[in-house]
């Protein structure tokens, strides 16, 4: 059991120790989720159990009962470690996947297909005059005027 409950709270095999699961995707995260809270659910039935037995039979074992609490408070612990790293996941999936006109935009994609914005931090094509990104094939900023001055490609010798 504790081999298991090790799987779910993602030790590694021999020294115990968590690993994090910052860039876990997504869906393995919510599958992850899913799981440890179906465990915690078999882990607090089987706790009721034990309690319910140990009153029929009028012998408590404070040792068993609290080393399954701990198992249920771990698994709770892990549960919210795993909704934290989604709630960020989801964060930077929002922030990212919108132009600012407000469309999604595609991953990987330079311009947004609806305004034709450049979607990176600095533009893929812009005015030496005035910095303004402009599209690749314009002859002039549409800002200042400025000719656009044509890509220089480095010749292969």
């Amino acid at each position: 059991m504790a081999r298991l409950l090790g799987r779910l709270l993602g030790e590694r095999e021999g020294d115990g120790a968590v690993v994090p699961n910052a860039r876990l995707h997504p869906g393995a995260l919510r599958r992850e989720r899913r799981a440890l809270s179906r465990a915690r659910d078999e882990r607090i039935r089987d706790l009721g159990g034990l309690m319910l037995e140990m009153y029929r039979r009028d012998k408590f074992r404070e040792d068993l009962l609290q080393e399954r609490c701990l198992e249920v408070i771990a698994i709770e612990d892990r549960l919210g470690q795993v909704d934290d790293l989604l709630a960020a996941a989801e964060l930077r999936r929002s922030r990212a996947a919108r132009c600012l006109c407000g469309a999604p935009i595609q991953w990987g994609s330079h311009f947004c297909a609806n305004c034709g914005r450049p979607t990176g931090a600095t533009p893929v094509v812009s005015c030496s005059g005035c910095g303004a990104p402009v599209p690749a094939d314009a002859r002039f900023c549409a800002g200042c005027g400025h000719p656009i001055e044509a890509a220089v490609q480095p010749s292969e010798t």
